[in-house]
């Protein structure tokens, strides 16, 4: 998407002249600026959560004009979308990432919780955002249903194959298992955040208590 800068001013003037000239800077310029906006707003959404989060305060705080905001995301709903699916993008190509390389599905899992231990803003993104969407007339709501069904699924399909070899301890259900699996990850996410302000060896260690609860549902 091209972005040409609307406001006042010979250096806004400047800006579009440039653009108009020279189409791929013009993308490679909207696209820079698309990617500030979603950073500035999944920021304040984790802040403030969806509803209390305005696209004015975007704006202002990526540095243009409301009416420029508008011109990349419409709509705040659609901002959301962006958001939500910038979001699980990046979780998506990081374990992506590691199973290309051979990794183990549930090592995978431990590094993805080591990672968002490094990226506050964006799991305090998701503990505001999945909270407000509970209710079903949320615009998120269908999107962490749809979400949820997903990891369930794909962990669960993982812990059936290590049933069917063996590598699952007696008694186990893998679906069941990937029920708590993923609720464990989502609530050690709160727990981390709200141990933030202690001294980091009183910290919830997210991947050391993820890594904790698989020895008891894995076999050695």
């Amino acid at each position: 998407m091209t972005s040409v800068a609307i406001g006042a001013g010979p250096g806004n003037d400047e800006e579009g002249r440039a653009a108009a000239s020279d189409p791929g800077r013009g993308y490679a310029k909207g696209r820079a600026k698309r990617e500030e906006i979603l950073q500035a707003a999944m920021v304040l959404f984790g802040e403030v959560g969806y509803h209390a989060a305005s696209l004015r305060e975007i704006a202002a705080r990526v540095g243009m004009s409301h009416p420029g905001l508008l011109h990349h995301f419409p709509t705040k709903a659609a901002l959301l979308e962006a958001v939500l699916a910038y979001r699980d993008a990046v979780d998506t190509a990081d374990l992506d990432d590691d199973l290309a390389r051979g990794t183990d599905f549930f090592d995978a899992l431990v590094s993805l919780a080591e990672r968002n231990a490094r990226r506050r803003h964006i799991v305090e993104l998701f503990t505001a955002l999945v909270a407000e969407a509970t209710s079903p007339d949320h615009p998120a709501h269908a999107h962490f249903v749809r979400r949820y069904e997903a990891a369930v699924a794909r962990t669960g399909a993982r812990l059936a194959e290590r049933a069917r070899a063996g590598e699952l301890r007696e008694g186990v259900d893998p679906y069941a298992a990937a029920r708590q699996i993923v609720a464990l990850m989502d609530g050690l996410q709160v727990q981390w955040l709200l141990s933030l302000d202690r001294p980091e060896s009183e910290q919830v260690d997210m991947a050391a208590d993820l890594r904790a609860y698989l020895r008891l549902v894995l076999a050695d």
